[in-house]
């Protein structure tokens, strides 16, 4: 689609400086701006390529003072940045738009229920019972089993799959080959030595306007749910264990592995690699730095990094001397000498 400055200032609640016709049909960095696009400058040291850019039309902030010529028309606004986050997801709801309607190639249970407005791709598979609610948008490929929930607005994108007694909410987004209800990892030892299956026999429930990225892992619960609360964020390659909890608005980078029972608070911030024990508490709005071991409870508002992890500011100092320690060392080894010549 193709939009005009005037109408992009609108949405953004901007003011345009310049060619007030000027238009644009894409979105662009500023230094690989081209004539048709939209950029915007928001960290200072960027600023050069407003000069040479050809982008047509770039957001900047209300404060930005030009020091030469640019030829590119611009749109004043508060925060350049959030205003082209707006615009991002301006374009990327049209760009995803799906025309409703159930490919020939799917698979649908005659006991699931279909609300209106839907769309089903090629090779869909929905099993016995399943409600999917309206405007859901299931891509080629998808898998949905027996008993599983779907809320409207919901997109599950190409390969994913949505195992059996699953309930998704509103408005989520599950990206391509996430596994939502496998098995928990539930194994009994043997005298022997080998192991029993334990039967996995509980669910998942995510909350409204969940985000779960490629090839991410939910697991059942062994019995009762596995939980992902409201607006939490999901990056790719993720592991959350049976019985998990994680609250709302918690965000997890990639690569976090989380371990059977343990519960996350609200609002957490979790860094990628990251290695969470389990039967572990974490509190509200905790920090946790990319690669750091959880393997004890932390409390709400708690900073933590490392290896086992323990508190932010403590492992930075630690590190400072952890680096410097062949001096120490060295300076012991002469303190030494020097007492044993005394």
């Amino acid at each position: 689609m193709i939009f005009n400055a005037s109408q992009i200032a609108e949405l953004v609640s901007g003011t345009v400086e310049g060619n007030t016709n000027a238009e644009v049909d894409r979105l662009s960095k500023i230094e690989e701006g081209t004539e048709g696009s939209l950029s915007f400058l928001a960290n200072p040291k960027y600023t050069s390529f407003l000069y040479s850019t050809d982008a047509t039309i770039t957001l900047v902030s209300d404060s930005f003072v030009a020091e030469k010529e640019f030829k590119t028309t611009l749109i004043r606004v508060a925060d350049p940045y959030e205003a082209f986050s707006k615009l991002l997801h301006h374009y990327n709801q049209i760009k995803q738009q799906h025309s409703s309607g159930i490919a020939e190639t799917a698979i649908v249970s005659d006991s699931a229920t279909i609300a209106d407005n839907i769309s089903i791709g090629d090779y869909v598979q929905i099993g016995a019972n399943s409600i999917l609610g309206e405007h859901v948008v299931l891509q080629a490929q998808a898998f949905v089993g027996n008993n599983v929930s779907i809320g409207a607005n919901t997109v599950v994108h190409t390969g994913a799959k949505i195992l059996d007694d699953a309930v998704i909410g509103t408005n989520c987004v599950i990206h391509s080959n996430a596994v939502i209800g496998a098995d928990g990892f539930g194994w009994a030892p043997n005298g022997d030595g080998s192991y029993d299956k334990v039967p996995q026999t509980g669910n998942v429930i995510l909350g409204n306007y969940v985000d779960v990225g490629a090839n991410t892992t939910i697991d059942r619960a062994t019995l009762g749910a596995t939980k992902i609360g409201n607006g939490v964020k999901l990056d790719n390659l993720i592991q959350i264990g049976h019985n998990v909890e994680i609250g709302e608005h918690t965000v997890i980078a990639a690569q976090t592995g989380i371990a059977g029972s343990t519960k996350i608070g609200t609002h957490c911030q979790i860094g990628g690699q990251v290695g969470i024990s389990g039967h572990l508490t974490i509190g509200n709005r905790v920090g946790i730095q990319a690669k750091s071991g959880i393997l004890k409870n932390i409390k709400d508002d708690g900073k933590v990094m490392g290896y086992p992890a323990f508190d932010y500011t403590a492992f930075n100092k630690s590190y400072v001397h952890f680096r410097n320690l062949h001096t120490h060392i060295s300076d012991l080894h002469s303190l030494k000498k020097k007492l044993d010549h005394e």
